[in-house]
């Protein structure tokens, strides 16, 4: 019987220790799972504060939630009344297109607004990071001339700042106040050149901490710093004027050119249709002559044509803007403000020269 007992006891510890190994377990992936929404989060905040914006990521989360929740009401409130008025569909049938639609559409709109929200994030980010290289030279110097008036490097830094540096003045204030609240000035710097993604910025920095470190005339190395980042921009500008023809060339091609080609290439199709439809009393006749002679056939629509045209004309556009972009600034977020000119133009060119095509043209046939 002892023997029975601590058999007992040793299956009964055995398996408490299991369900305490399984409650474990169970209680570390948590953990985990929340270590990583946790971290998401993070990064969609450090996300928003490089962009300058001040927002709840659970927020954020949730105004995307709710958009997607109206949109698909909205949607499902559209086809129970068109299906149901217009085709008489079933009630089943409607209510099965709207399960697919709350359970596939509405992933998708999640995830189109994230994406949609991201991209915008990240151009904000390359505008502001543009915008601190335009004003960096100017800071610089105003911090060499506050550093050889004899201010020390945290106060020449503080009191060049200026209203019109705009987000440089900003970040240059966070960096004053971490350094006011202990943190060490190199430390600081390195976290305002890490939250952009500007080799000019984080070689500036670099430069002046280890000119901090070696102990060297910081006034003068700022002024040479600043020397060098304006003529890397004149280089920058004249490399841009030398391509200049190329540019034209592509702006003319993709704004001018192909619309003018498409709408006169769209009137010629209608103006075949035309003689082939005229011409169908010949072409009888002449098959009850025995001559093999035929019109006959539907080809390309002119309503297909046209969906083609500015589908063509969009897609050309936004590539010509990207390269346009890429030769004249060396990277395609500069040229996000090119796309809807492009687009724009090319489109309102194409209708205005179908329309001249087409009158002018009719006079004739």
């Amino acid at each position: 019987m002892p023997d029975m007992n601590n058999l007992k006891n040793k299956e009964a510890a055995a398996h408490t220790e299991r369900r305490i190994d399984f409650f474990k377990k169970k209680f570390k992936k948590a953990q985990q799972k929340k270590l990583t929404v946790q971290e998401r989060r993070q990064r969609i905040k450090f996300h928003l504060e490089r962009a300058g914006l001040d927002i709840n990521p659970q927020r954020l989360s949730a105004i995307f939630f709710n958009i997607a929740i109206l949109i698909n009401l909205l949607i499902s409130a559209y086809l129970i009344y068109y299906f149901s008025v217009n085709y008489g569909i079933t009630w089943g049938a409607v209510a099965t297109s709207i399960i697919v639609l709350w359970v596939f559409v509405f992933v998708l709109l999640i995830f189109a607004l994230w994406i949609i929200f991201y991209i915008a994030v990240d151009l904000k980010i390359f505008r502001r990071k543009v915008d601190i290289e335009e004003v960096l030279p100017d800071f610089l110097q105003l911090t060499a001339s506050n550093i050889n008036a004899g201010m020390t490097i945290d106060r020449a830094l503080w009191f060049a700042v200026r209203p019109r540096f705009g987000v440089l003045a900003k970040e240059v204030e966070m960096v004053a106040k971490e350094t006011m609240g202990g943190v060490d000035l190199k430390a600081a710097l390195e976290k305002f050149a890490a939250r952009y993604d500007s080799a000019v910025l984080k070689r500036s920095i670099s430069m002046l901490n280890e000119g901090i470190e070696a102990g060297g005339e910081i006034g003068g190395l700022l002024n040479r710093i600043a020397a060098n980042i304006q003529e890397q921009r004149a280089l920058v500008k004249e490399m841009s004027a030398n391509v200049t023809t190329y540019v034209i060339f592509i702006s003319f091609a993709t704004v001018a050119a192909a619309p003018f080609l498409f709408a006169l290439s769209g009137v010629l199709i209608q103006v075949v249709q035309n003689l082939g439809s005229s011409l169908g009393s010949t072409t009888s006749a002449a098959a009850s002559a025995g001559i093999p002679l035929s019109f006959s056939g539907t080809g390309v629509s002119q309503s297909d044509f046209r969906v083609f045209s500015i589908v063509s004309l969009t897609l050309t556009s936004l590539f010509s803007a990207m390269m346009v972009s890429t030769i004249k600034k060396g990277n395609i977020k500069s040229g996000v403000k090119y796309m809807p000119i492009f687009i724009a133009i090319s489109l309102t060119l194409y209708f205005i020269a179908h329309g001249l095509a087409g009158k002018f043209i009719g006079l004739f046939f």
